[in-house]
């Protein structure tokens, strides 16, 4: 089936659709990098860069979208703090952005579609209100779901609230995913003896020996490790300005997730630069296990400047700012990720003295190998395009996409509804 993808971002979306064996017919998004991004690894859809609220950009997209069998997207909500007044919260115009997508549906009338969002909709209270709306009436049966992407073969935790719909007309009933629900199972333990303190992979719920036991075994995609998505770049040094590398110089896939993420791959894998690290983080780092961050310093290690190199912002008095917290955090090799941010120093290696690459970034969301992530090759200020240079905007694509393995589930589900309710391979009118 045809898909177009609002708010695209990088792709995330269109890649889990692609994989699932659906057409991309283009997408939209404001940020001139990440359209730079999707245009390179959609070569054949369209790509509308700019604002969804200017009638133009809106006019461009539903358009396309008149075309679509299904309709996809993540409007971003940015502003979820806690409000009593949640219609208050609704019309702020970081969260508003939704009703392009509300507006997109009215137009287009799609068969089905999927929009993917933050959990605070939940927390907030808002989820009913926005899929009454999503519903358009009742023309659209919405299930809202919330998902952990861990639980589709994602090898990071990433919550998410889904709004999933399909035509009423069709008769197809709810659309729920199906994943492996072992985020609720497994956690790490931190345990200190003699040596320290170390963190340990455990389950206190009774399905938690099953998880365990798949978890550990690197031929399955079910649940993903850290180590088994990443162990094959193990060898990436910090300060490695480099952003390319031979396939063929890379060691022989170690787990069933590697030789999915390298399936179709080009012989030169990108994104593979690591930024450099200062001598005070690599003191941290050594102190910090695996699975472990700030909490594990010395009082020693907690001063601003270790060093004599003055790096960063300071509150003046002399130990680590709460800011600094989430960036002294090291992966555990024997579990998934954490949420990954739009920063580099999100996530340092669990064995190696260094942050990751954009391509680990990218395999922790289940990007494969063969998408590339860059920016538009203009300089300088683009309406829509978020300061930081063209580094941090890599990271901050990867960090804000859909998970595609987790978009795949989407496109699976709705497919099967689909299917169900009679339609095939050919865009019908419902």
């Amino acid at each position: 089936m045809r898909i177009v993808d609002l708010f695209c971002g990088a792709g995330g979306f269109s890649q889990g659709f692609r994989m699932a064996g659906h057409e991309v017919l283009g997408g939209a998004d404001i940020d001139p990098d990440a359209c730079a991004t999707y245009a390179r690894n959609f070569p054949g859809a369209a790509v509308v860069c700019g604002d969804l609220r200017k009638p133009e950009n809106r006019e461009k997209i539903a358009e396309l979208a008149k075309s679509a069998d299904i309709i996809v997207g993540g409007p971003p909500c940015q502003s979820f703090s806690q409000v009593r007044n949640h219609d208050r919260l609704l019309e702020d115009p970081r969260n508003a952005l939704y009703r392009e997508f509300v507006r997109v549906l009215e137009v287009a009338q799609p068969l089905a579609f999927v929009m993917e969002n933050v959990p605070g909709l939940s927390q907030m209270r808002v989820q009913d209100r926005i899929a009454k709306e999503l519903s358009l009436s009742g023309t659209y049966e919405v299930q809202a779901q919330m998902v952990d992407a861990c639980d589709f073969g994602v090898p990071q935790t990433r919550q998410r609230i889904v709004f999933l719909a399909v035509h009423k007309s069709l008769g197809a009933g709810p659309v729920q995913l199906q994943g492996a629900w072992a985020s609720g199972a497994l956690n790490l333990e931190r345990r200190v003896n003699g040596h320290g303190a170390r963190y340990q992979v455990a389950g206190g719920r009774i399905d938690a020996a099953k998880a365990l036991e798949e978890l550990a075994d690197p031929d399955q995609l079910g649940l993903v490790t850290v180590e088994q998505a990443l162990s094959d770049l193990a060898h990436l040094r910090a300060g490695t300005r480099s952003d390319e590398l031979r396939v063929e110089d890379l060691p022989h896939p170690a787990s069933a997730y590697q030789r999915l993420m390298r399936r179709g791959a080009a012989p030169v894998l990108r994104n593979v630069s690591v930024p450099r690290i200062n001598q005070d983080t690599v003191l941290r780092l050594a102190a910090i296990p695996p699975g472990g961050n700030h909490l594990d310093l010395p009082t020693d290690l907690r001063e601003r400047y270790l060093t004599g190199e003055k790096w960063g912002p300071h509150n003046g008095s002399g130990r680590l700012a709460r800011r600094h917290y989430y960036a002294y955090r090291r992966l555990h090799p024997g579990i998934w990720a954490w949420t990954l941010n739009t920063k580099a120093d999100s996530a340092y290696h669990w064995k190696a003295s260094r942050a990751l690459s954009v391509r680990e970034f990218a395999r922790l969301q289940s990007f494969p190998d063969s998408f590339v992530f860059t920016t538009d090759p203009a300089k300088g200020d683009l309406p829509g395009r978020i300061d930081g240079g063209p580094a941090h905007s890599r990271y901050r694509q990867v960090g804000n996409a859909v998970p595609p393995l987790l978009a795949k589930a989407a496109a699976e589900a709705l497919t099967q509804a689909l299917r169900e309710a009679g339609v095939t391979d050919v865009r019908k009118t419902a």
